[in-house]
């Protein structure tokens, strides 16, 4: 899952910063408004965490800009201003959640967990796919009701092709939910991931298919739940 925070106080965005990719999100960081408004036009992302207080663009402009696009992203606030009609004024400007500085980070990790799940369109946060089961806020995996044995990026990969199943994905869209743009990656790092997913998944009969030229889709098993 992939955040762009939006935070122009250095000390606080690097805390949060760190707190969620300790959770397992990957994290991008923006200061300023414009900024955030070129990553959020450009980029793909689960959910924006937006300071309203932002040098050169308001984050209340960015919203809006956002919203202009008719980009579905889901939107929390984080802001200072606790006034009743600032956060009406938001939520009608089309934020989806609002929480006043200072937070605690468990409700904060709460309201993005349950603002990511809303925006897959998944209210429930496991995932079941024939004799697989995932749990999206826990991020541990189950085969027939045993543990699956999962690196970090391989729990990333398989989340990520899980909530889009019988979808072709490729492997900029993997790229792009795996890492955070200041790492190093190459297209060979996601074959060797999606190889490693077969070999623990196809015992189990989950496949993950290759389309040619265009990228890779989990095949929803012939037994599971619509």
């Amino acid at each position: 899952m992939r955040i762009l925070l939006v935070e122009d106080d250095a000390l606080l965005a690097d805390g949060l910063a760190r707190a969620l990719s300790h959770s397992g999100y990957v994290v991008e960081l923006a200061g300023d408004g414009k900024s955030a408004d070129s990553w959020i036009e450009g980029g793909t992302f689960d959910l924006v965490i937006l300071d309203l207080g932002l040098p050169g663009l308001d984050g209340s402009e960015v919203l809006q800009r956002l919203r202009g696009r008719r980009q579905k992203i889901p939107v929390l606030v984080l802001s200072a201003r606790e006034g009743l009609e600032e956060r009406v004024r938001l939520l009608d400007l089309g934020a989806d959640d609002y929480l006043v500085k200072p937070v605690a980070l468990a409700e904060l990790e709460a309201r993005v967990r349950a603002l990511i799940r809303r925006g897959q369109g998944t209210p429930d946060p496991a995932i079941r796919l024939g004799r697989l089961t995932l749990d999206t806020v826990g991020k541990r995996a189950w085969l027939d009701g045993e543990a699956l044995d999962l690196t970090a990026r391989e729990w990333a990969a398989l989340e990520f092709l899980a909530q889009r199943v019988n979808r072709i994905v490729n492997k900029d869209q993997i790229m792009q939910a795996l890492y955070s743009w200041e790492d190093e990656i190459t297209p060979n790092a996601v074959e060797k991931f999606i190889s490693r997913l077969r070999g623990k998944l196809e015992p189990a009969g989950i496949v993950i298919r290759t389309v040619r030229g265009l990228g890779y889709y989990l095949e929803k098993p012939p037994d599971a739940r619509d």
